[in-house]
């Protein structure tokens, strides 16, 4: 558990933490950063383009939003600055008809951009006066919420991104939330496992009904305060990946505005939860240290173990505090026998990849093909620089490449099914691909049964969009 010690500190005298950590950060360096330069450059403006250009031809099918968000500063200072910390901002496109109807892009209003903009801040209660949301978008209940871990409460935007509030899910979520739920399709639930920034001994499994009500936050104790980005669900199990990033108070006074660091003396180990169990139901299992922020997918095999589909790193945050650094092991295959608890690990790719995703259709079941984005080569700083994107087919073993030219990067790509039978494999993938030569960005549509060919459409957008975290394609409806 977290030493009595640092819990005294986190909670009694959290505002002399803070005047602490404020005097170091005035003193750290003001030099260039990686996450504030270059192709991170933050955006300046907010933005409404309509009428898109397109090149190709733009499915039919496709009526709805594709939105993203990510760390956007609107007063970048870099002592200090982590990016997984930046202001967040939304990007959206729509698409009906065959057309690109509109690009716009808004600032999440917390506080501090309230200021800075000279407007109010977005209504609706704050969780524990943080508010910051820079990391997913998704859709919840038949709404649009942006989401963040470990502090506020989820906000939500209506069609257009203009309203926004703060929103703990019509007063039902009483906790912090996640950046990453995953809905069960056979089921219509979201499942999260969600941390608190200020508590280190407690997570809690929180359920979210179909109608976008929580219908569970059961806590579960833990040591030292980990940092748990992803989670997973199979038929039987919410999982949980307890490892090695932690909370850091020395990062925290040193002036760091994201005090997780790598942490070699906890415990690597992920947990299985029977998904209407308590915390001392939890199968606790442990695995070789490493860190993982993403799943591709989990499912329970016919020998009654689970199969667990990550993209895992050696180690995390045991560098610079920038941003993400350590060295990608590739995608692997974690099989869990809930009986005597052993953990057996198989590379599927050893290449360096991340933002792993499925045919959200077959999450917590058996499922075929996963799409990655890939990394440089070498150990992680800036995430973005390679120009590739892979198909897995994991009942043959092999993999695609989409390579999209020199300086033109892609982040994460979300696969959208052509219809509501359609196979596994049978629709498109969507995402933003920034051409960092020429300073734009392209919404890019690629036919995932014709992954290496030509994309079947690019939207483009007249200006680099920074790369950022999570997006998702949002039907109309």
């Amino acid at each position: 558990m977290a030493s009595s010690v640092e819990t005294f500190i986190r909670s009694a005298i959290g505002k002399g933490v803070e005047a602490v950590a404020d005097f170091n950060r005035r003193r750290m360096p003001t030099a260039p950063h990686p996450f504030l330069e270059g192709i991170h450059t933050p955006m300046t403006e907010e933005l409404t383009i309509v009428d898109l250009a397109v090149t190709g031809t733009i499915p039919p099918a496709l009526d709805g939003r594709y939105l993203r968000i990510g760390p956007n500063p609107i007063q970048p200072d870099p002592a200090g600055y982590h990016w997984f910390s930046g202001d967040g901002m939304v990007h959206g496109v729509a698409v009906k008809d065959g057309k690109a109807l509109w690009y716009r892009n808004r600032w999440i209003r917390s506080r501090a951009v309230g200021a800075a903009l000279g407007q109010p801040a977005a209504p609706g209660p704050r969780h524990g006066g943080f508010d910051t949301v820079n990391t997913n978008v998704v859709e919840i209940g038949g709404r649009t919420w942006a989401l963040v871990e470990a502090g506020s409460y989820p906000v939500e935007f209506d069609e257009e991104l203009g309203e926004q509030t703060y929103n703990p899910f019509d007063d039902t979520l009483q906790g912090s939330f996640t950046a990453h739920p995953h809905r069960d399709p056979l089921t219509g639930e979201h499942h999260a496992i969600a941390y608190e920034g200020t508590d280190p001994t407690t997570i809690r499994h929180v359920v979210i009904a179909p109608d976008g009500k929580v219908v569970r936050e059961e806590p579960i104790p833990v040591e030292h305060g980990p940092s748990i980005h992803d989670c997973a669900i199979t038929a039987r199990f919410a999982i949980i990946l307890d490892l090695p990033v932690t909370f850091s108070m020395k990062a925290l006074i040193g002036g760091h505005r994201f005090p997780y660091r790598w942490n070699p003396d906890h415990r690597a180990r992920v947990g299985l939860l029977p998904r209407a169990g308590t915390a001392a139901d939890v199968i606790w299992c442990d695995v070789p240290t490493s860190y993982v922020f993403h799943v591709a997918n989990a499912y329970d095999d016919d020998d009654g173990r689970v199969v667990l589909d990550v993209c895992a790193f050696e180690t995390m945050f045991d560098g610079g505090g920038e941003g993400p650094n350590g060295r990608s092991r590739g995608l692997e295959r974690w099989t869990i026998d809930p009986t005597t608890r052993a953990v057996s690990i198989r590379t599927i790719d050893p290449a360096p990849q991340e933002f792993p995703r499925p045919d959200e259709r077959r999450i917590g079941q058996p499922y075929r093909y996963a799409y990655t984005m890939a990394l440089p080569p070498e150990e992680m700083d800036q995430v973005i620089g390679a120009t590739q994107l892979y198909k897995h087919d994991l009942a043959t073993g092999t993999r695609e490449t989409h390579e999209f030219g020199p300086g033109r990067h892609p982040g994460e790509f979300v696969f959208v099914p052509a219809h509501e039978a359609a196979g596994e494999d049978e629709g498109w993938l969507i995402g933003l691909v920034v051409d960092l030569p020429h300073e734009t960005t392209d919404l890019v549509i690629i036919d995932a049964r014709d992954f290496t060919g030509t994309p079947v459409a690019s939207i483009r957008v007249p200006h680099r969009i920074p790369p950022g975290f999570h997006g998702n394609w949002l039907p109309r409806g």
